[in-house]
């Protein structure tokens, strides 16, 4: 479970939270003397700044409530310390003390409208149109305990420390030599002979003995348990799940139809065609050529133009680049020639080829969707309301059930789910709200527990409840013996063709066989794979089998499963090529931002160690230990 949490993704909380650290960097260490000599509420001091036990006891509850918050778990002291969560804080508020001290001699500072434009453009506090929503953002905040006036205080320090970061990051560009070498080691292709050793080479695979059967059973019993199972029940509560088309009146949709009008209207649309002249004479005179019985395709053909020359297109009013052009094309009858108007680019005249008359839906075919949008627009208006009010209800004594009748929401039961969302057979719950992280707080839940609600993207929130568990259990080998014999014959193939293939390929490298005899023997094909590139996911050999090409030297040999796992891929490389023209410019942009910012991180390392050094870092081992012990 360790493993799992080092290895998880930020969340919106971890967002807010990690505005207690420098931007783009991470914990280099701690350097300093361990103190007894200054304050007893002190836990460290860089120079004339220090962080009390209060600020280190707030940074430590804010680390742990990212990872339960990631996890959909309580975090216990005892995973905070496997997870070195105290020094991790600790490394935090060193760099962070050094930055502060740093920018405090240096003075600099935000002005408080800088401050509130980093708040309002924070996207954790976006509500669904995009826009920064204060009941979220206050909701956000309550989730992690931090007050707003936290999260200010908070914002300006990290911001301030952000001008440092950017004063010695800035401008930054890796060598270019650097660069040319990654684009050499990025770009290099091979050529790879091969031959595919199909499963059927050992197969088939003999029943094993009955102990041998038992031994491999006993050594993978947890594969073969039955997992615990939770019976649960949820409520989701989105804009959705509240909706009431109903309660919108038939008088409150024809207001909204008529107030919103356009949305319904398909304006008049007109098919335009323009001759532009270079001078008002020759327009002038094809105009009144036209007058006299000249088409307007013979003015077309005359100026040396075709008919998609001329075609302007078909256009709104309001669509039509040009604003004179528009007014004159929209006052003609179909197939009339206009006067000469004075266009954007010279002397023009046009004709309307096809008009296309203006549709207005009628109320009664949008009216259902009127009042289904409202109904949406009502209920993402009142949705805090109803949280609180289910909340209101809990707190009264309430059961989940009851609270959810109460306020007419739907609850949805599961019968039997473990940990992969699967059923008792087999088959998998995918239909729930935010499931990943749900499954795991009903998992860290108990029968009967209140949980606080989750958030879901939809701006909404799951409330949970665990009502059932079925405890995990070792299955007897008898109930899964067909399984258990088909995976250790599986299991034993793959062993048997994998010392098969190391045996071929020892044989081919010694030069004791090839590839070509290989093929022969077997009555297989020889293959040949040119073009393979570095880190590919090659459809004929895999990313394992790219991986394991490129392990190799020129004329070097190996072996690797086939993507499908039905066989092993005896192989030599034949031909190395180096990328024609390589050089700073052909590596993609992104990884030119990597090892630019891998060079950042390197120099803002070195600037927070020498400053831990100019400012005598001081760490006060027993404040930390008090303020652990709240």
């Amino acid at each position: 479970m360790l493993e799992s949490l080092r290895k998880a993704a930020g969340t919106w909380v971890a967002k807010i939270l990690l505005l207690l650290l420098v931007g783009s960097f991470a914990v280099w260490g701690i350097s300093g003397q361990v103190g007894s000599g200054f304050g007893a509420n002190t836990v460290l001091t860089a120079g004339g700044t220090t962080v009390s036990i209060k600020d280190y006891r707030l940074a430590y509850d804010r680390q742990i409530a990212i990872l339960s918050q990631q996890f959909g778990q309580r975090i216990t002291r005892e995973m905070a310390i496997a997870l070195g969560v105290e020094e991790q804080v600790l490394g935090q508020l060193v760099n962070g003390a050094v930055l502060d001290e740093q920018a405090r001699l240096l003075g600099l500072g935000h002005s408080k409208e800088r401050l509130a434009e980093l708040a309002r453009t924070d996207p954790a506090f976006a509500g669904p149109d995009g826009k920064f929503d204060r009941q979220r953002f206050e909701f956000t905040l309550q989730q992690v305990g931090m007050t707003p006036e936290d999260y200010l205080r908070n914002r300006q320090q990290e911001a301030i420390r952000q001008q440092i970061v950017e004063a010695v990051s800035d401008g930054m560009r890796a060598p270019d030599a650097l660069l040319t070498a990654a684009a050499l080691y990025r770009g290099e292709d091979r050529t790879v002979e091969y031959v595919a050793l199909p499963n059927a080479l050992v197969e088939p695979v003999d029943d094993p003995a009955a102990e041998v059967l038992s031994t491999w059973f006993a050594e993978n019993k947890n594969t073969y348990a039955a997992p615990e199972y939770r019976k649960v029940a949820y409520v989701r509560l989105e804009a959705q799940d509240i909706s009431d088309p109903s309660a919108i009146g038939d008088d409150q949709v024809k207001e909204d139809y008529e107030k919103n009008i356009a949305r319904y209207t398909t304006p008049e649309m007109r098919t335009i065609e323009q001759i532009v002249f270079r001078t008002p004479e020759a327009a002038k005179a094809a105009h009144d050529s036209i007058r006299s019985g000249t088409t307007f395709e013979d003015i077309v053909k005359a100026e040396g133009r075709t008919p998609a020359d001329v075609l302007l297109g078909t256009f709104a009013k309001d669509r039509v680049p040009d604003p004179a052009i528009a007014d004159a094309a929209f006052a003609l009858q179909a197939n009339q020639v206009s006067e000469v108007i004075t266009g954007m680019f010279g002397p023009v005249l046009i004709r309307v080829t096809e008009i296309q008359p203006e549709v207005v839906k009628p109320l009664a075919e949008v009216a259902e969707q009127i009042r289904s949008d409202m109904a949406l627009a009502e209920a993402n208006r009142i949705l805090l309301d109803v949280h609180d009010q289910y909340e209101d209800e809990r707190a009264a004594g309430a059961s989940l059930r009851q609270a959810a009748e109460k306020l007419k929401l739907e609850v949805k039961s599961i019968e039997a789910i473990d940990r992969t969302a699967r059923r008792p057979d087999g088959s998998i719950v995918n239909d729930m709200p935010e499931s990943q992280q749900l499954i795991a707080a009903l998992f860290e839940s108990e029968v009967g527990q209140e949980n606080a609600p989750m958030p879901t993207a939809g701006g909404g929130f799951v409330f949970f409840e665990v009502e059932g568990i079925t405890p995990a259990r070792e299955r007897p080998l008898e109930e899964v013996r067909d399984k258990v014999l088909a995976d250790w014959k599986a299991a034993e193939t793959t062993k048997r063709l994998a010392e098969k293939a190391t045996e071929i390929e020892k044989q081919v490298k010694d030069g004791g066989t090839t590839l070509d005899a290989v093929a022969t023997q077997f009555s297989l094909e020889k293959q040949t794979k040119r073009g393979l590139k570095r880190d590919a996911d090659d459809a004929d050999v895999g990313r394992d089998g790219v991986a394991a090409v490129f392990a190799v030297a020129l004329n070097g040999t190996g072996h690797f499963a086939t993507p499908e796992a039905d066989g092993r891929v005896v192989f030599k490389v034949t031909e190395v090529f180096e990328p024609v023209g390589a050089g700073p410019d052909t590596l993609p942009e992104e990884e030119r931002q990597r090892f630019t910012g891998g060079l950042a991180n390197d120099m803002l390392g070195q600037l927070v160690t020498e400053l831990q050094v100019k400012y005598g870092v001081t760490i006060n081992r027993s404040a930390i230990a008090q303020a652990m012990s709240f």
